[in-house]
C-alpha cells in the first residue's frame, strides 16, 4: 500500500437499528454521535440497518426491510403496476 493515501482505522461502535445490538470494531467511518462502551472509553456510534444479528441469511427468518420507503419511492418514480387480480 502507498503510504499517506489511505484513511486511518480507528475503533467505532456499530448499532443495528432494528435489534439494538451493538458491537465494537475498527473502521474508517466517522460519526457525530458517541457512546460510552463497557471498557469506559467513548467511541463514535454508527447506526446501520442490517447486521448479522438481523440479516435473514444469519437469522433464518424472512423480514421485509423497507426502512426508507423504497417501494413507495419506486412507485412514485415509475408508477404503480396494476395486479391481475385488481384488473377484474
Amino acid at each position: 500500500m502507498k503510504k499517506g493515501i489511505h484513511p486511518g482505522y480507528h475503533p467505532v461502535v456499530f448499532e443495528d437499528a432494528s435489534t439494538g445490538k451493538r458491537f465494537l470494531t475498527r473502521s474508517t467511518a466517522t460519526a457525530d454521535r458517541t457512546i460510552e462502551w463497557t471498557d469506559g472509553n467513548t467511541y463514535p456510534l454508527l447506526m446501520v440497518d442490517v447486521t448479522s444479528d438481523s440479516h435473514p441469511f444469519w437469522t433464518g427468518a424472512n423480514r421485509v426491510l423497507d426502512t426508507q420507503g423504497r417501494v413507495e419511492k419506486f412507485e412514485r418514480k415509475y408508477g404503480r403496476r396494476v395486479r391481475a387480480t385488481e384488473e377484474g
